[in-house]
């Protein structure tokens, strides 16, 4: 009898070892933490955040595992989700989209979590984020159609996700892990309508509560709870529910052989990752001609379909929160016209209330491209046109953003991401000290490296 999808996924992970890594790849998961310990500074402030932070602080528990930044210590099921949403709360995080879009990175707050509460060796914890990635980029080219597509958020893949990062640095058996993936699976599938339409602070946060999840359900599963070992492929399970047309061999087949953490994307931009090229293109036109934004007439976006449908929406073209903001390329460009830039200050309460931002957004259009949509998500084409008021036109054409494989973000590039999400909060001593922590004291534990991340006045 074969074996579930389940079992096959949790034997590779428990077999997984450090020594088998490549160093590309061990290289790799120190770029992406670097990246989402950044996003985290960044995340420090936001409502959001420090909402769920005073939530978990009043009610105390066992202390586990530590805040980025903060320093409180709190149960490892409340520390993942506080900690997760840090990385989340900016969207400046990482990104791959083929079938359905993702951050990996959402789920590294897992293995920090447990491997600071099993006192885990750094090397430890990068092997649970290889799994990370490994498991929810496969999961992203596993339904075709991406359940993005059948109107699921990408949360729904993210749920299978947790347990096994949590599970890996926990030392489950191979039952138990099973279990642990039943049992998230049975219950955290997650509609649209976070991303769809008015945006609210559960768009950056479903995810995040997909990882807490996973985690409490490793708990259980070690304490000898089970859960449904079919939960993907057995009678009414996921493939069952959610329709056919599924690639086992993407989410399975040859694993090992490469890693895919390789092939995932950082962000440029503090946005939705469909605006990227877009940006990158409207950018190009304004810094390469001076183009102000009083002198635009009108500019025509030609994007993928879907980009137009999420990106265009009603809703986008008068935002009135920071997560629809993020989300509208209606107001992303906007602000690339008026300030040759997007930061995550664009998205202040300030910005939002900056008159040269609204003088500018009606004059943006969004048109859909059945071509650009056979080339993605190979591709990420944009077409930008911009029209002055004295009739000259500028067009730029992009096929992928900065950030991508093909066009990564240099070390120096990422340094400059951290040290402007961390500014304020760390003086550049202590910038070093993090990137230090990060790339070069490999001997750390878990607990040596997240004492490295506590902001000290």
């Amino acid at each position: 009898m074969e074996k579930s999808i389940s079992r096959q996924i949790a034997e590779f992970a428990l077999r997984l070892t450090y020594d088998e890594l490549p160093e590309e790849v061990v290289e790799a998961v120190r770029r992406f933490v670097y990246d989402s310990v950044g996003c985290a500074y960044g995340g420090y402030r936001t409502r959001d955040v420090n909402i769920l932070r005073d939530i978990y602080t009043g009610m105390g528990g066992k202390k586990e595992a530590t805040l980025i930044g903060f320093g409180d210590k709190m149960p490892i099921v409340n520390a993942t989700l506080v900690n997760s949403l840090m990385v989340r709360a900016l969207d400046f995080n990482d990104i791959y989209w083929k079938e359905d879009p993702s951050h990996p990175s959402d789920l590294i707050p897992a293995a920090l979590a447990v491997g600071e509460m099993v006192d885990a060796s750094m090397d430890d914890v990068v092997v649970a984020i290889v799994l990370a990635y490994e498991f929810e980029m496969r999961l992203c080219e596993f339904a075709v159609p991406g359940v993005r597509e059948r109107k699921w958020h990408h949360a729904t893949l993210t749920q299978f996700v947790s347990p096994i990062v949590a599970g890996k640095l926990l030392g489950l058996t191979v039952d138990e892990m099973v279990h642990a993936i039943g049992i998230s699976g049975c219950h955290n599938h997650t509609i649209g309508c976070p991303t769809a339409g008015k945006l609210t602070m559960m768009k950056n946060t479903v995810d995040p509560m997909a990882v807490q999840s996973g985690v409490f359900a490793t708990l259980m599963a070690q304490k000898g709870y089970s859960g449904t070992e079919a939960v993907f492929d057995g009678k009414e399970g996921f493939m069952d529910v959610f329709g056919p047309d599924w690639d086992i061999s993407k989410l399975t087949g040859d694993l090992g052989k490469t890693f895919k953490i390789i092939d995932c994307s950082m962000k440029a931009f503090p946005t939705e990752a469909l605006t990227h090229t877009h940006l990158s293109a409207v950018l190009d036109v304004v810094k390469s001609h001076n183009v102000t934004y009083d002198q635009i007439a009108e500019v025509e976006v030609t994007s993928i379909a879907r980009a137009c449908d999420i990106l265009f929406d009603p809703h986008k073209y008068r935002p009135e929160s920071r997560e629809t903001a993020d989300h509208s390329l209606p107001y992303c460009i906007a602000c690339a016209l008026v300030d040759h830039e997007v930061t995550t200050q664009s998205f202040s309460d300030e910005k939002m209330t900056d008159k040269r931002i609204w003088a500018v957004i009606d004059k943006i259009k969004g048109k859909a491209s059945d071509e650009f949509e056979k080339m993605f998500p190979a591709k990420q084409p944009s077409r930008v046109i911009i029209t002055t008021t004295d009739g000259k036109k500028y067009e730029s054409y992009l096929e992928y953003p900065k950030g991508d494989p093909r066009e990564p973000m240099t070390d120096e590039d990422l340094s400059v991401k951290f040290n402007a999400l961390s500014a304020g909060l760390l003086t550049e001593k202590q910038q070093a000290h993090v990137h230090d922590a990060v790339f070069n004291r490999k001997k750390l534990t878990c607990r040596e490296f997240m004492n490295e991340l506590v902001v000290r006045r």
